[in-house]
């Protein structure tokens, strides 16, 4: 794959699963339905979600070319690239009114 298709796509996995977890009621998007889902869930997801792209951006990466180790300093921007993500979700379901 090249490179930059593969940046793309591991940016887009990382929108989509940053507010899947807002975004339905479902545990993890495919266990029993929570009414009302907390925000604790919701984050432990956000969490799972996060090492799953970390996961598919390792491989697609070792698969490219040699992976580079990481330091604390990636984990943290991850972090926060994910919580950035997460907003749009985040805004939907407790900021937005609901009828």
């Amino acid at each position: 794959m090249i490179s930059s298709a593969s940046v793309w796509l591991v940016l887009l996995l990382a929108a989509v699963l940053a507010n899947l977890p807002f975004l339905n009621e479902r545990l993890f998007a495919f266990g029993p339905r929570r009414e009302p889902k907390g925000v604790a869930w919701r984050l432990v997801e956000l969490m799972l979600y996060t090492g799953v792209v970390i996961g598919i951006g390792r491989a697609l990466e070792a698969s490219g070319s040699q992976a580079a180790p990481q330091g604390w300093q990636f984990y943290a921007v991850l972090l926060c690239m994910m919580l950035t993500l997460a907003f749009p979700g985040f805004v939907w379901r407790y900021l937005r009114r609901h009828r």
